[in-house]
């Protein structure tokens, strides 16, 4: 198996729609009504959403492949574009997901690690993300990989409220 890791361009926008809600839809339909994942995967994942997020230089995507089969996906925010105002010494992982089919092969742990590497180029003291609260798979992964549970933040699926922990890992 190889695994590759590539930054994603306006070419891949068709790609990044595809896969997000793909891989939004394998995460969450069971545990959602599929009202609100309509509503959720239309507002979130949208051409017109995805090409202003590709287009803002605070953000970043990246495919991670699996013997040239897209495995996942990553989204880095920077600066103002964190969901949460975390300063500028701190670099948010918005999104972290793999498909079905490969998950527990080890490609969650790769983009973790690819986002760990960037926050380290640039020089930044801490690296978080937001994770659902009843998502205890990934509350235990990242747990393991190092960060810690600092506190909660809303997050909408279409009209209901849920809560994310906020986890932060220290870097330097």
């Amino acid at each position: 198996m190889t695994i590759n890791i590539k930054k994603c361009n306006f070419e891949d926008l068709g790609l990044l729609q595809e896969i997000s809600v793909e891989t939004f839809n394998e995460t969450f339909k069971n545990q959602n009504s599929p009202e609100n994942m309509k509503a959720y995967l239309e507002k979130a994942f949208n051409v017109k959403q995805l090409e202003k997020e590709l287009s803002n230089i605070s953000s970043e995507f990246y495919f991670i492949y699996s013997s040239e089969e897209i495995a996942g996906y990553l989204k880095l925010n920077t600066n103002e574009v964190q969901t949460e105002i975390m300063g500028d010494d701190s670099l948010e992982i918005e999104r972290i997901y793999i498909r079905k089919k490969f998950h527990k092969q080890g490609h969650g742990k790769y983009l973790l690690n690819k986002a760990i590497e960037i926050a380290i180029e640039r020089n930044k003291e801490k690296i978080w993300l937001g994770v659902w609260e009843k998502n205890e798979s990934a509350i235990t992964f990242y747990k393991k990989m190092g960060f810690v549970q600092t506190g909660a933040h809303s997050f909408y699926m279409g009209d209901e409220e849920q809560i994310d922990f906020i986890m932060i890992k220290t870097l330097l």
